[in-house]
């Protein structure tokens, strides 16, 4: 994690300031009143220079998902501002197939609605930031004024010269604005695409789970029909009988309850990828893929969550900006505006002989600080500095410990998925066999084949959650280690005006 801005810093930001708002020597020299000429030089060169663009934007966000979100969570696609004919067109060839992890997240970015309102979202940053770099227009004002027959027309153009001195440093900070909002945009994608997976993992999962509990349910069906015709020969009383009745109900209400969840993680996908009512028919593959016959290594999660997390290079961003913003805070904190213009006044002596005089002159507004010495402005801007260092250490501590905690949830899942795959399955289908052969010569009988034909499938769903477990723990470890958690984005997000509010108190 890169180091919070020293208090030198801020120093050094608020000597450059007033080294510009005055005649200076030295390095500054050439920012101060003496060149104006080179100041508006640089103010046209910025007001020129902005412009909206949505498509660097994308291809930033881009850039900052590549590294932070490979191929298991992003994919190949790339996140769409708005789905166009080509990502359309994507979208329905993906759909001709069974629909695998790969494809959802492509499809979550190509057309999901969280995605296109992160890039709006972006595009009024943007739009703020062009704004912030844009020459402030003059203002032109006109009075008539009437005294018997005399006549005065007053006219004054005015200028705004201290938002023209600190047009570059607004301009600046906007644009550090801006990259804190990529940040978050790049963080609200990495989400949906996380949030894809892990729906598509579930929606797998019950539609699986719902086959094997229906092979359970036929089983319980094939014993209490069983049991009716024992019942009625007079072999089986009606205590056993009630028994395996209770078993079929038993065994009916957990596949509804499999069938009713399996519709709601499938619709949950749906939303997340954002499909229409005529494409929710799309197909899911049989099975969930299987589990990888080792865990890699991952040296340094704590180090990797610092380093690569969203949250935390937004956080810290913000920071910077929040600081920057401070050193102009006390720089204008006597002198917050300064106008000056041009004033022309024209005085008629009557309407007959239409005589008349001018009066030409120049008019500066400035306040004085008689009662607002600016001391409320610096201990506000003071405030939100170290209101964003704290959240900047807040971010950093969770990031760590959300990274540690799904590492150690990653290799705890992958531990019992796989000891069901390589002990549990195999024991329950080694007694399966064994009991078929009991069967088979007469040593066991069909009430004990079809009990252990319902244990045998519910130790496969019991395998399968666990193995749905370990691959939504594997996308919860990719996000904590490069994107953000649900908590960290809001609590980021509730920093959000920081720099704004900083701004605003000039």
């Amino acid at each position: 994690m890169a180091p919070l801005p020293p208090r030198a810093s801020l120093r050094s930001d608020r000597y450059r300031i007033h080294s510009w708002l005055r005649p200076s020597h030295g390095r500054w020299r050439h920012f101060s009143f003496r060149n104006p000429a080179l100041i508006a030089g640089v103010t046209l060169f910025l007001s020129g220079c902005a412009a909206v663009s949505p498509q660097a934007d994308r291809d930033a966000v881009q850039a900052l998902l590549d590294p932070a979100a490979p191929a298991a969570l992003a994919g190949d696609a790339r996140a769409q501002a708005a789905p166009d004919d080509a990502s359309r067109a994507a979208v329905e060839a993906l759909l001709r197939e069974p629909l695998d992890a790969q494809a959802a997240v492509r499809i979550a970015l190509l057309q999901g609605p969280r995605v296109q309102q992160a890039f709006a979202t972006l595009q009024l940053s943007d739009a703020e930031r062009v704004q912030a770099a844009t020459l402030p227009n003059p203002v032109f004002s006109f009075g008539r004024l009437r005294e018997g027959r005399q006549l005065e027309l007053d006219r004054a153009l005015g200028f705004d010269v201290l938002g023209l001195l600190t047009l570059p440093w607004r301009a600046r900070w906007a644009g550090e604005r801006h990259e804190v909002a990529r940040l978050e945009a790049a963080q609200q994608i990495a989400q949906v695409a996380a949030d894809a997976r892990r729906a598509w993992v579930r929606a797998v999962a019950a539609q699986q789970g719902v086959a094997y509990l229906r092979d359970a349910r036929d089983a319980a069906d094939s014993g209490a029909a069983l049991a009716q015709r024992m019942a009625q020969a007079g072999n089986w009383s009606a205590l056993r009988r009630t028994r395996e009745e209770l078993l079929q109900a038993d065994a009916a209400a957990q596949l509804a309850r499999a069938e009713q969840a399996a519709v709601a993680s499938r619709e949950q996908l749906t939303r997340l990828l954002g499909l229409s009512h005529e494409q929710a028919s799309y197909r899911l593959p049989d099975r969930l893929p299987p589990l990888p016959t080792s865990l890699p290594e991952r040296a340094e999660v704590q180090a990797t969550a610092l380093r690569e997390r969203l949250d935390v290079r937004a956080a810290q961003a913000r920071l910077r900006a929040t600081a920057d913003a401070q050193g102009l805070t006390r720089a204008t904190r006597l002198v917050d505006a300064l106008e000056i213009g041009a004033v022309r006044n024209t005085s008629f002596a009557n309407e007959a002989d239409r005589g008349r005089s001018t009066e030409r002159g120049v008019e500066l507004s400035l306040p004085i600080p008689l009662f607002d010495w600016g001391q409320a402005r610096s201990a506000r801007a003071e405030a939100l500095y170290l209101q964003s260092a704290a959240r900047v250490r807040a971010t950093a501590v969770q990031a760590t410990s959300e990274a540690r905690e799904a590492h150690a949830a990653w290799q705890s899942a992958w531990g019992v998925a796989q000891r069901y795959q390589a002990e549990v399955l195999p024991l329950r289908r080694k007694v399966s066999e064994e009991m078929l052969l009991r069967y088979n010569g007469m040593l066991a009988s069909v009430w004990e084949l079809l009990a252990e034909a319902r244990t045998s499938a519910l130790a496969v769903n019991a395998a399968m959650a666990a193995q749905r477990d370990f691959w939504l723990a594997d996308t919860d470890l990719l996000l904590a280690l490069t994107g953000a958690s649900p908590a960290g984005l809001s609590a980021l997000q509730g920093d959000g005006d920081a720099v704004a509010a900083v701004e605003g108190s000039h």
